[in-house]
């Protein structure tokens, strides 16, 4: 089901009824923060300057396999998880990243900006839920994030809070407790099924899918899992529309 305006999504409503939700959990980067752009950013000069000039694509492909690689196993916090990407990068292309480049990912997350629909999406999802953040990160670089996204979050869960990164179920059901609500009272909304759609869906919570880069593909956003979420938006304008229509 693919929904590219509006008016196409009010014909799926029947499969969600939004008045059954009391709590919104989202994703962060890449649902609400333009991670992509963020990462580009930093790796895409950094190669280049060590000699490596690989497309965006390429890029975003190497960083969600490294990062799966390196969030599997005993926790260590994201921040030495993105110095280990960097560092990974230039084992890969034969490089000695300085230790200013190994930081540069962690320190840039400070920078990365909301898509432009993300702040006036939650202030309106805001007035009918409860709105709640799931992100592998750590907690001292959401608060640089949370400034950006302006809204009162009533829950925030971290990778550092959980010490396990999604798709662990871990981090899921420290939410689920820390909520207190029924499952079916809990909506999840999220841009990767690898992360978020399959576990939150096996733990039996309702799933929205925003599928922001919907005429591409490539793991750093579906990863190879397949899982069918309960609906599928374009970005969270539409998700905000459908949530105040009667």
């Amino acid at each position: 089901m693919k929904l590219t305006t509006i008016n196409q999504a009010l014909e799926y409503k029947k499969v969600i009824d939004f008045n059954q939700y009391k709590a919104l959990t989202f994703d962060c980067y890449g649902t609400l923060i333009d991670w992509e752009n963020g990462i580009l950013g930093v790796l895409k000069p950094l190669l280049l300057a060590h000699k490596t000039n690989l497309d965006d694509d390429q890029i975003l492909e190497l960083f969600a396999q490294f990062e799966a690689e390196l969030e599997k196993g005993d926790y260590t916090k994201y921040r030495e998880v993105l110095k280990r990407v960097v560092q990974k990068f230039g084992e890969r292309f034969s490089f000695a990243p300085t230790a200013d480049e190994l930081n540069s990912l962690a320190n840039s997350i400070q920078h990365w900006l909301p898509f432009p629909d993300t702040i006036e999406a939650l202030k309106t999802l805001k007035q009918k839920f409860k709105l709640v953040i799931i992100s592998n990160v750590d907690d001292d670089l959401f608060a640089f994030s949370a400034k950006h996204l302006q809204v009162q979050f009533d829950q925030i869960i971290t990778a550092e809070q959980a010490k396990s990164y999604k798709p662990s179920l871990n981090n899921f059901r420290l939410a689920i407790e820390r909520i207190d609500l029924p499952l079916e009272q809990i909506l999840h909304v999220a841009a990767s099924v690898y992360h978020d759609i399959v576990t939150a869906k096996s733990l039996g919570l309702s799933t929205v899918w925003v599928n922001r880069r919907a005429v591409q593909k490539g793991f750093f956003t579906t990863g190879s899992a397949i899982s069918q979420p309960n609906l599928e938006v374009p970005d969270l304008k539409t998700l905000a529309a459908l949530s105040s229509t009667k």
